[in-house]
């Protein structure tokens, strides 16, 4: 039952991206059906897991190293081999001007909490090997990337992806909490936006 969890995840960014063609509605569908599949599942994972951490130096190094991942985006941008008109791309997920820094703060403020409680607290692993959550978070980006990038790059993307999944959980087991992986994920999250806003720009 566990390993179902993320099939209505998965289900709900596809209907987002392919169908909808909205990156808010499919963001809000995709946190509404983890929601959802927690519910069903009934986790007894504590929600106050994601406040915990026994090592403030933890938090600095997530922080700091999943903060420069935007910055690394934005400086080696043409390495990943963006298709096609990325601003006309952008505009026509629904994100303008206008609903742009909507976007960015939800997604920034509320997305690490619901998807480190899912991936790496309710799907996660104390293991120090790479773990099938580990998986499948970086699984879903990929539904997200296909036919923005060139494959080379959305096969580099995933695998970083991967290995982000299992530093996260790693850190979880070594902080005894989700706090440090939940500072990381926003930081993370905030300088890849905003990478990808200042390049539409």
């Amino acid at each position: 039952m566990k390993w179902l969890a993320p099939v209505l995840p998965y289900l709900a960014v596809a209907i987002g991206i392919f169908w909808i063609q909205n990156a808010l509605a499919a963001l809000l569908s995709f946190h509404v059906a983890i929601i959802l599949s927690l519910l069903f599942v009934r986790s007894q994972v504590p929600i106050k897991i994601l406040f915990k951490s026994r090592d403030i130096r933890w938090v600095i190094l997530n922080v700091l190293l999943c903060g420069g991942s935007g910055v690394s985006l934005y400086l080696f941008w043409s390495t990943f081999e963006v298709i096609g008109n990325l601003s006309a791309h952008v505009e026509s997920f629904g994100l303008t001007r206008t609903t742009w820094p909507i976007f960015i703060i939800y997604f920034v403020l509320v997305n690490p909490l619901i998807e480190e409680y899912f991936w790496r607290g309710y799907l996660g692993s104390p293991t120090r090997r790479l773990h099938p959550s580990d998986f499948l978070y970086s699984g879903f980006h990929g539904l997200i990337l296909l036919g923005k990038m060139e494959i080379a790059a959305v096969f580099f993307s995933l695998i970083v992806l991967v290995l982000a999944g299992w530093f996260w959980r790693q850190i979880a087991r070594a902080d005894d909490g989700l706090l440090a992986p939940v500072l990381g994920h926003m930081a993370a999250d905030f300088t890849i936006l905003m990478a990808i806003y200042l390049r539409a720009a």
